[in-house]
This record gives C-alpha cells, structure tokens and sequence, in this order.
C-alpha cells in the first residue's frame, strides 16, 4: 500500500492555517483587552508602589509605604466599613426580592406579561436617572417617602442628611436599580426548570413549599450562584449613585472605597494612594470570589 508522504504537511499546514485564521479573529479582542484592561491593572499596581505628582508620574519609590498608611489610616478603615455595610444591604436583600418577584412573574396567569415589564423596567433606566428618581423621593420637602412616614404618624426623615440613615437609604435605591436586571436571570432560570418535576410532585402530594425547597433551589441553585457573584462584584463597584445621592457623606459614612479611590485619584490628585486601594480592593473582591466559588458550588446542582 502507498503512502503518500506529503499527506502529514499538508495536514499540518492546513492545522496551521487554522490556528492563524482563529488567532486573527481573536486578535482586535486581544489588542482592546490590552489596552484597556490589562494594562491599567499593571500600571495601578505598579502606581501603588510609587509617590506621584499631580500628574500621576512616578516620583519617588514607596515600597509598601502606601499600603500600610492606608491600613492605619481611620479614613480608609471608615471607607472600608461603609464598603462591606453597603454589600451586605444589597446583596441578600436583592437577590431574595429578585427571586421573590422571579416566582410570583412565573405563575401563568392572565395579563402576567404587564408585570413582567413592570418588575424589569429598572433594567432600561441609567444609574444617573434612578438617582435622580431617588434624590426627589428622599427630598425632606417634597419627597413622597416623607409624606408616607407622615402618614402613618412618623415625623420627617433626613435620609441622605443623615449619617446613621444615608448608607441604608442609598442601598435601598441601589436594591431598587438592580432588581431588574436579577429578576430577568432568576425568571429566566425558573422557566428553564422541566415542569414534569413540578407535575410529579402534585401527583404524589408534595406541598408547595417542599416543591421550593427540594425542585425549585436545587434545580435554580447555577443561576443563583452566578447572580449572587455578579451582584456580589456590582456592589463593590458601585459608584455612580452615591456620587450623584451623598458625595461620599455626610461625614463620610457613605464613602466607600470606590468613590474613595476616585476622590483621591481625581480631587486630590494623590494617584499613588488611588492605586493602592484599588489593589487592595481588587485583592478584597478576588479572595471573597475565591471563597464563594470553594464554599458555594458545592451546593450548585448542575443538571
């Protein structure tokens, strides 16, 4: 029998052309990644070790200078309370109304669809807009959350004058903004589930709330999981609203660590120490990431 002795190149050229053709597609993704991603990641890191000018140019090296200053330093460990108290408003609450509104939109019932929209509206509003939304509803004055408490024969609230209310009423809007945005992925997990579980279950008798705890939590548990690291992540980042509601105040009680680094970075110009909480608050996000993933996928049911 012959063989044809070219047949491995050209096997192996045609491999190779692939590879190329696929690194091609890959590659303006590649280059933006670069650029945008990681190479400010590289530069923060290397910006946190160095005194800067005005500028942001390196002057003098500062070893771990900034760092430990930062971790002495009672603004920075106030920022950091604030940080871990907005999460933990946000987060559970979020997600258990998200599922709460997830279950009720997954009745078929009549005119369902109209709430559907209604619960993932908040979905097509920006940050900017829902601020403003919430600064009119907290507004001593005018504000209708007033003339509720007024109404029930509370007397009038500084929510957002208010050290000891700001953080909470800020994570309340916060709570409000990405409802929409949950919602759609826990629905979307809740349709997904096979209904013969649930038709299984009336059938032999099972109650609701057992059907919930033993179909609906395993059989959505992936879905929760990815919600519960997004919304984890997104609440670390959050910005946009307490510039626009708070500025960081009153008394720094919303100052949390983003709107720190941006502070630092943009207001006083103070670039090395910017940088510094960024990576600290990099390594804070990436270890409660890691831990989430070791601890939560064990009870993550992959059908």
């Amino acid at each position: 029998m012959n063989v044809d002795p070219k047949r491995p190149s050209l096997r192996k050229n045609r491999f190779s052309l692939a590879s190329l053709e696929g690194w091609l597609y890959v590659l303006p993704s590649f280059i933006l990644f670069i650029i945008f991603l990681f190479y400010p990641m590289v530069r923060t890191v290397y910006l946190s070790f160095f005194y800067t000018d005005t500028q942001g140019k390196p002057l003098s090296f500062a070893g771990w200078e900034n760092f430990t200053t930062l971790l002495s330093s009672t603004s920075f460990l106030t920022s950091a309370k604030a940080t871990f108290l907005f999460v933990l408003y946000t987060v559970p609450v979020g997600v258990i109304l998200a599922l709460a509104l997830a279950l009720l939109a997954n009745q078929k019932l009549k005119g369902i669809g109209f709430f559907r929209t209604i619960f993932s509206s908040t979905m097509g509003m920006s940050v900017a807009a829902s601020s403003v939304i919430w600064m009119f509803i907290y507004n001593p004055s005018i504000g209708i959350a007033n003339k509720i408490l007024n109404f029930f024969g509370f007397a009038d609230m500084h929510f957002l004058l208010d050290p000891n209310t700001a953080l909470l009423s800020v994570a309340i809007a916060t709570i409000w903004m990405n409802t929409g945005f949950t919602f759609l992925i826990l629905l979307g997990g809740l349709q997904n589930i096979d209904s013969q579980l649930y038709e299984s279950a009336r059938i032999a008798g099972v109650s609701s709330s057992y059907s919930f705890r033993k179909i609906t939590l395993p059989m959505l548990s992936p879905t929760l999981f990815f919600v519960l690291t997004v919304t984890m992540i997104n609440s670390f980042q959050s910005f946009g609203q307490i510039d626009i509601l708070t500025k960081g105040g009153p008394i720094d009680s919303t100052n949390v660590i983003v709107y720190s680094i941006y502070k630092d970075a943009f207001i006083n110009y103070n670039i090395g120490s910017a940088s510094a909480q960024a990576v600290l608050l990099f390594l804070c996000v990436f270890l409660l990431t890691v831990i989430q993933f070791k601890l939560g996928e064990r009870k993550v049911h992959y059908q």
